[in-house]
């Protein structure tokens, strides 16, 4: 059995390669940090989560945009870090093929049908994304992406208690973004 730490470098090294072109959105930052954090909450996650299995969620957090940002395939996926791992970056991959509008729900049901770690890095993934949005931002997309966080929230419920709250917390302090300035309070979206 490998040891966590080489489990991360390993996984680490091969994400930051394929991401290697990328930018964290809006900005100028290797996209290598987006994935650190993701597993920085999974990280916080296993220790606050009884039987959690942190070796698998630390590697799905890593790969969790593989497919859907870069060329790799499910099938190198496979070959590299086997099947389970494969299956679940598929769940957490919006499929391209949909309609924009059918995306999120449709990859809600695939992580809804893996284990309890792969919601957990939905979770811990929407929760690094809910940092100030990008400044080319409209209001009305602010406002989407606040509405699709409370999906995920709703839609992966009962996954993790402690990513959960975080989220929440987070969605909460995101909800600023669509305030006017000096305004506090919950916008409903």
């Amino acid at each position: 059995m490998t040891d966590i730490q080489t489990l991360y470098q390993e996984t680490i090294r091969f994400a930051a390669e394929k991401h290697a072109s990328q930018k964290v959105k809006g900005l100028k930052l290797p996209y290598v940090v987006h994935l650190s954090n993701v597993a920085m909450e999974i990280f916080m996650a296993a220790r606050k989560t009884h039987g959690f299995d942190l070796g698998y969620a630390l590697q799905v957090a890593l790969l969790h945009d593989t497919i859907e940002d870069t060329p790799t395939t499910r099938v190198e996926l496979e070959k590299v870090f086997g099947k389970d791992i494969s299956d679940a970056v598929w769940a957490l991959t919006r499929d391209c093929r949909l309609l924009e509008d059918y995306r999120l729900s449709d990859s809600l049901a695939k992580i809804r049908k893996c284990p309890r770690e792969v919601a957990a890095v939905k979770l811990a993934d929407r929760i690094t994304n809910l940092q100030a949005p990008p400044k080319n931002w409209t209001k009305a997309h602010i406002r989407e992406y606040l509405y699709d966080s409370q999906q995920i929230l709703a839609a992966l419920h009962g996954a993790n208690e402690y990513l959960e709250k975080r989220l929440e917390q987070k969605i909460e302090e995101y909800n600023t973004y669509l305030q006017p300035a000096g305004k506090t309070g919950m916008v409903k979206v």
